[in-house]
Parts: structure tokens; C-alpha cells; sequence
């Protein structure tokens, strides 16, 4: 559509701003969740430390070796369905912390060498981490609706295995 006027050109260009922000818009809501958790992650490692951040995502792993294991699951209250989320973040969360406390005394920082564009990215795979452990593990579903982009992504039982390993992978071949 080629524009008569100079009305007709500034309308297509409204039109195609309007259109992109409200793409761009769309995007970012489908993705708001992990968007927040990437930010965190990075943010993290930018502000305490490359090998801090190492720490907190194998204390991710070690956690969940932990809380799968974990005997007394039951005495965690079931209802409501809010109660029982927070209570099952709420030990996996603890389980984090204390491994976290534990690895970071042990890794040793001078010797780690991440670069910008690996931290990007092992941020977004710890977040996609978080999410796809959110979906699988935890019962968020009875308390939130994920949006159906995230959904292809993080909800099939085939892609849990891939996510969950994808943070190790990248600390393999990123971390030097």
C-alpha cells in the first residue's frame, strides 16, 4: 500500500508502531515470568560474584536430589491450594539456601572465568530451570495459569529432562 499523502504516510507509520509495540507487548507479557526470573539471575551474578553464581545453580541441583528424597513431604499442609505451593517453595527454597551456604565455601572464585555473553545465557537457563521445575514438580498449576507460549515450552513431560539439564551444560562448556 504505498501512501497519496503525507496524512496517509503518517497513518501507515502509526499503524505499523501500533502493531510492533503491541507485538513487542504481547511477547514480553507470554514471557514476563521468565523475563523476571532472568533478570534476577543476572542481576545476581553481576552484583555478588561469577563463582556466587556458579554456587546457586548447582545448589539448584543438589536441592532437588534433596527434596525428591525428602520423607516427610506429607506433613506439608494440602490445602488450599496456595498454602500447599508455598509450603513446597517454601522447602525447596530452604534446601537451596543451605546448599548454597555449603558451595559457596567451597567453589573456589579466583579460577572462574564466565563472560558476559555466558552469564546471559546461564541466566536464562537457570530461569528456564526454575520454570520448568515449576511446571513439573511443584503444584502451580492450581494456582497459576501459565500463557499458552509458555505452556509449548515448558510443559510437555519430554522437554523436563532438557531444561533441567541445560544449566549444567552451560556451566560445562561457559565457565572456564
Amino acid at each position: 500500500m504505498i501512501a497519496t499523502t503525507t496524512a496517509d504516510a503518517i497513518a501507515q507509520v502509526n499503524a505499523l508502531a501500533a502493531h510492533t509495540a503491541l507485538s513487542a507487548w504481547g511477547f514480553a507479557s507470554d514471557f514476563l515470568i521468565v523475563i523476571i526470573l532472568f533478570a534476577i539471575f543476572f542481576l545476581f551474578a553481576w552484583y555478588v560474584g561469577r563463582g556466587s553464581f556458579v554456587a546457586l545453580l548447582l545448589a539448584l541441583y543438589t536441592a532437588y536430589a534433596l527434596y525428591v528424597a525428602f520423607p516427610y513431604t506429607s506433613l506439608l499442609p494440602t490445602a488450599p491450594a496456595m498454602t500447599t505451593l508455598l509450603a513446597h517453595i517454601g522447602l525447596y527454597a530452604a534446601m537451596i539456601l543451605m546448599f548454597y551456604i555449603i558451595l559457596h565455601r567451597v567453589i573456589v572464585s579466583d579460577f572462574l572465568y564466565i563472560g558476559i555473553f555466558g552469564l546471559i545465557v546461564l541466566s536464562f537457563l537457570g530461569a528456564a530451570f526454575l520454570i520448568a521445575f515449576a511446571y513439573h514438580v511443584f503444584p502451580v498449576a492450581s494456582v497459576y495459569q501459565f500463557t499458552p507460549a509458555i505452556d509449548i515450552l515448558f510443559a510437555p513431560k519430554e522437554y523436563f529432562f532438557l531444561w533441567f539439564i541445560a544449566p549444567a551444560i552451560g556451566l560445562f562448556f561457559l565457565a572456564r
